[in-house]
């Protein structure tokens, strides 16, 4: 098995509002929206999708239920601080919860912390140590 993912798709307790918040909040593009799912214009990455959580569940072969900390955070890396600041605002107007102010982090980047109305955890981050960053944007 290969170091890639082909997909990430997010299990979500409400496909409307996980729409709206990515959409009219983030300005997300939806590509295909199967009605139990939606996926969203990836700009080359790997694509981004929801489903509702319960029918994500049965499909994996596990339960819906969980709180707390999933062990999941998803990372969105940015060529300057200013654009870091800029995202989590956008967040926070959208509904986001801030668990992390844009700051300067420990190893010596900027970044902020944000969950979704999911509780699904993006990390936003710039570092201008590393050439070769995944960039998002």
């Amino acid at each position: 098995m290969k170091a890639h993912v082909s997909s990430i798709l997010l299990g979500v307790r409400d496909l409307d509002r996980a729409k709206r918040f990515y959409t009219e909040g983030l300005g997300w593009k939806i590509k295909n929206d199967w009605g139990v799912s939606v996926f969203f214009e990836s700009d080359g990455a790997s694509p981004v999708g929801f489903y509702d959580r319960e029918g994500l569940a049965a499909q994996v072969g596990t339960g819906p239920e969980g709180s707390g900390f999933g062990g999941l955070v998803l990372t969105y890396v940015v060529r300057g601080q200013a654009r870091v600041d800029e995202i989590v605002a956008e967040a926070g107007k959208a509904g986001a919860t801030i668990l992390k102010p844009a700051g300067t982090l420990p190893w010596g980047g900027y970044g902020a912390t944000f969950a979704d109305p999911d509780g699904y955890i993006w990390s936003l981050g710039y570092s201008d140590r590393g050439k070769d960053q995944p960039y998002a944007e």
